[in-house]
């Protein structure tokens, strides 16, 4: 943890603007609360307390920011503050809480030996007891290791969900990781079930899947060996991993540069309407496209976060943990006023679950799209190359650099990042209504 910190009073403007590996001291009535900020940039309150049974220094976390409100915090830490009063260390407490958990945990094991261990049981405990947000005894909610889109995300890879791109083979269409390791014992899994569990995916394309997959996998087995593994468990992954680097198969993508120009993007804009995309898919490309957004941000849009009078979308989960303003066009605002007649919560939901779609049912449809030879007939793009060739597009329309980084949401570097902290936010809007007003010409061509 970074050595910079404040011991004045924290407020929510001070938490927001914490660096990565700081930590900030309150003052006054509430010494010893603290707010640390990890390496990933999640936000955690601490108890920092003399311990009342050997003297020393202890830290307690208690919460996380902004799940748990800076007010809900300083009731907390009073609530802590009395219990250290009254002669309990509470770090001492919560190791004997763990430890009785943990007696209690091996107790049900015996109900299961380890040989029947499965790599179903050990995905659900790695999710469980370490991804997931989880009931605590005391009532409170511990805020798991990743945030809930990743929590589903991390699901999603290692069980499966609605998102077939990753649980199913497009040649039998059955599931795909669970048909191959779900029901394997453990103590039998060798790096060959791994490797043909991996390769599967990566014979459908999907490489950057794969390596998810495996990373995943890896880090759920790394996370049982010692509490339902035997400590002297050697994990199967890293030989496959092994493998796959001698046979020099690539499990990353690789840097991307395909733009569509004018004529594949007016071709794209006609073809969209009759193509197999399902209606929230077809929406969610063109929404992509008026506005130069990333599909993964598109899919979670919320109307709560859409002002159509004002013509702004707030987006609030970003790929950089910036909130910031989309500028909507007027095509935007009419697509939008059009699209609330139809949606409820969200704006591009699943028929089937209600929720958000999955942003890779995209790439899923469209393997299956060109599969079956119903593609739009020009060289392979992906969704966000969209984005790529709005960016392109703007730049050759005009639109100075700072501008059109604005649109994307691009945050300024070095010195300019320190000193112009203007966002170019009407000038963006400016700039989108004349590529959308491009867009609606190369229709009329």
């Amino acid at each position: 943890m970074s050595s910079g910190h404040s011991t004045k009073q924290i407020t929510d403007v001070a938490i927001k603007r914490m660096k990565p590996e700081s930590y900030l001291s309150d003052a006054g009535q509430y010494v010893g609360l603290r707010v640390e900020r990890g390496k990933k940039g999640r936000w955690s309150f601490v108890y920092r307390y003399r311990s009342p049974i050997d003297n020393k220094l202890k830290g307690y976390t208690f919460g996380s920011y902004p799940e748990m409100k800076l007010t809900e915090a300083r009731q907390e830490f009073e609530k802590l503050r009395s219990r250290r009063d009254s002669g309990i260390c509470l770090a001492t407490e919560r190791k004997r809480d763990r430890l009785d958990r943990k007696i209690l945990e091996s107790t049900r094991m015996e109900q299961e030996t380890v040989s029947e261990i499965t790599v179903r049981t050990v995905i659900e405990f790695y999710l469980s007891d370490y991804i997931e947000d989880k009931n605590l005894p005391n009532g409170r909610l511990k805020a798991g290791a990743r945030k809930p889109q990743g929590q589903r995300e991390v699901r999603n890879l290692l069980l499966g969900s609605e998102n077939r791109v990753l649980r199913r083979d497009g040649r039998d269409n059955s599931p795909m990781l669970l048909q191959l390791l779900g029901d394997v014992p453990m103590m039998s899994l060798g790096h060959k079930d791994v490797l043909s569990a991996v390769l599967s995916v990566v014979d459908r394309g999907a490489n950057v899947s794969a390596g998810n997959m495996l990373r995943e996998f890896t880090a759920a087995v790394d996370y049982s060996i010692g509490e339902l593994l035997p400590d002297d468990f050697v994990n199967p992954c890293y030989q496959a991993k092994g493998v796959l680097s001698r046979r020099r198969i690539r499990l990353t993508s690789t840097r991307g540069n395909r733009v569509l120009n004018d004529t594949e993007l007016r071709k794209l804009l006609q073809w969209l309407p009759g193509s197999l995309y399902t209606p929230t898919q077809k929406n969610v490309i063109r929404f992509t496209l008026m506005t130069g957004c990333r599909t993964g941000e598109v899919v979670g849009a919320e109307w709560r976060d859409v002002d159509l009078d004002n013509a702004v979308w707030f987006l609030r989960d970003t790929k950089t943990n910036t909130p910031r303003n989309v500028q909507l066009s007027s095509q935007a605002v009419s697509f939008l006023q059009h699209l609330r007649l139809n949606t409820g919560e969200y704006l591009f939901p699943s028929q089937k679950t209600g929720r958000p779609i999955q942003q890779k049912t995209l790439t899923e449809q469209a393997w299956h799209m060109r599969k079956n030879g119903k593609f739009l007939d020009i060289e392979s793009w992906t969704p966000h190359d969209l984005r790529r060739s709005v960016r392109t597009g703007l730049a050759r329309l005009g639109c100075p650099n700072e501008i059109g980084e604005a649109v994307l949401g691009h945050s300024k570097g070095g010195i300019e990042g320190v000193y112009n902290l203007h966002k170019y936010e009407a000038e963006a809007r400016g700039w989108l209504q004349i590529w959308n007003d491009h867009l609606d010409m190369l229709l009329e061509r």
